[in-house]
Order: C-alpha cells, then structure tokens, then sequence
C-alpha cells in the first residue's frame, strides 16, 4: 500500500496581484498535462510546505499551491506589524482561488484542504461547485462558535492538556481572562515588539500543541514568521472565520454531488471528529474514514494513507 510520494520541485511558480495591495505565491509540480489539483494549507496563515506536494502522484497531476493572503511568500506579509489585515478574509480567499485558476488557464479541478484548509476548500466548493471535480479534506474545521469554544475556553481541549492551556492562560491577567481570544488580540496588534512577540509565542504555542497523537517538536519559526502566522489565525478565529452566519453545512446541498472522501484521527484534540461527522451527516455521499491511531496532523501514517489512496483513485477514475 503506498504511503506518500517523493519529494518533487515546482516546474513553475510566480506572483499574482488579487487586488487591495495583495499579490499571493503559486507553485505549480508533477505533470503539466495532468490532472489538475488544488492544494490548500492551513492555519490560516500557515503557507505552503514542500511536503505537501508528496499526496499526489507527480506523474499524473498538474498540483497547484498558494501561500494564501499575508503569509509564505505572498505579500504583504503580517510579520510586519503594520501590514492591515482588513482585506483577508475567507470571500477574498475564494476569490483569490478563482483569479488563480483563471490565471493558470485551468477549467476545473480536484481541491484538497487539510485543517483550515477543509474550511477554505469547502468555502470556495460551495461557491463555485461548477470548478470542482472532486474533494478530499482532512481534519474537518466548521468554524462554529462551539468549535471555537472547545479551543479557547477551560471546559474543551484544555482538559486534555492543562500545561499546555496553564501556558497559554498565565500571560493573561486574571480579570481578561473571560475572553481569552479578545484579550491576545489586544496584545497580538499591538506596534510594540515587546509585548506582540510575547503574545504570539504564548499564542502559536497552545496553537501548535496537540497537533498529532504523539507530541513531536514544533517547528522552527523566526520572530516574523511567529507573527504573520499568530496575527492571521487570530484575526480568522476572533471573526468565526469569516464564515456566513448559518455556517458550511448549510450550503452542503450544493456540493453533495462532487465526489468526496473525508478522514479524520480518532484523537484529532484540534478539530475533533465530531466535526467531520456533522459534515457526513449533512453529505451522506462523502466517502468517511476515521483513523483510530491519529491526531491532526495530515503526515501521520494512517491519515496519509488514505489521503493517498483517495488522489490515486480520483487519478484513476480520470
């Protein structure tokens, strides 16, 4: 049973101009003739990786990636703190996926959303349904105000990992902590390097915790990077991630004819697989797996395989 692919280098890559001052990052691997593909990553804010190019046969696919809005390689970047956040939000995103297809003159194509990256694929699918050929997400994100409060309130996620949440929580004065989003906002956006670094490291810390089911060592970010990412998935999850009142499985009815596959770990502590469930529920076409031995993370064994198994597959059935 295959794992994942090798590692493979972009064949082309640019900027594009989005409007309001943005230009994003794209990269585009594998076959020029082939199957197109959509890789969308996480954080929001996380950017591209290049190990994300390894759940597609390069052989086959015409794989492209973006680092989305303020983040990666696209600029203006948010670890600049005077850098505005005002025109990055999940319509613009969508947008953003759109002037990009059309710029790479592809007609439709397979999106592949992992984290935030399964709330922006399901965005921009039920957007534009037409565009889209197939779906695989992982590690389902609804972004609802009870998803939100399982991350950022005691009575959720800190049970499992209360030095983690002790960690997060000790910055914070004990009379702002009622509103623990709103009160690392207030610290995240402030000029002074001396209290927004501070924040964003206590912030990307209980962020980066608990991304996989056994602990690995997060990755290394500098004080920019730290920032962007910190700055951007904070002003996603203090506006419920831009998202329409009546949220994602409402609009479920205008893609549930797209072929979907949808995996989530067991013990997936980030978004847990309740969410993914409500989502089959709502799709009960979706193809659903829950992986018994997995957390969050799109890399651990089991979550790939199947991730690898559904582009196979998709490739296959042209």
């Amino acid at each position: 049973m295959k794992d994942w692919y090798p590692l493979v280098e972009p064949y082309d890559r640019g900027m594009l101009g989005v409007g309001d001052g943005n230009e994003i990052y794209w990269e585009t691997c594998g076959s020029p003739g082939g199957k197109p593909a959509l890789f969308l990553h996480g954080g929001p804010g996380g950017g591209v990786l290049p190990a994300n190019r390894r759940f597609f046969d390069p052989s086959g696919y015409r794989l492209v990636l973006f680092d989305q809005r303020n983040c990666g390689r696209s600029r203006p970047f948010a670890g600049d703190p005077a850098v505005s956040l005002e025109h990055n939000t999940t319509p613009r995103l969508v947008a953003d996926i759109e002037r990009l297809r059309e710029h790479l003159g592809i007609e439709r194509w397979l999106v592949f959303g992992g984290s935030w990256g399964s709330t922006l694929a399901l965005a921009y699918a039920q957007a534009y349904p037409e565009r889209v050929t197939e779906l695989v997400l992982r590690g389902v994100w609804l972004v609802r105000p009870s998803d939100e409060a399982w991350g950022f309130t005691p009575q959720g996620a800190a049970h499992l990992f209360p030095a983690e949440w002790a960690a997060f929580c000790d910055p914070i004065p004990e009379a702002e902590r009622g509103d623990l989003v709103a009160a690392y906002g207030r610290r995240i956006c402030d000029p002074d390097p001396a209290v927004h670094l501070p924040a964003a490291r206590a912030w990307m810390g209980w962020e980066l915790s608990a991304n996989t089911l056994l602990p690995v060592e997060p990755p290394e970010l500098d004080d920019a990077a730290l920032l962007s990412f910190a700055r951007i998935t904070h002003h996603y999850i203090g506006n419920g991630g831009f998202l329409p009142p009546e949220g994602l499985l409402a609009g479920v009815d205008r893609i549930r004819h797209i072929p979907a596959v949808i995996v989530n770990g067991r013990y997936d502590v980030k978004t847990p697989p309740a969410q993914a469930w409500d989502l089959h529920r709502a799709w009960p076409e979706a193809e659903f797996h829950i992986v018994e031995d997995a957390g969050h993370g799109g890399s651990e064994p089991g979550i790939r395989r199947l991730l690898v198994q559904a582009t196979d597959r998709f490739l296959a059935a042209g």
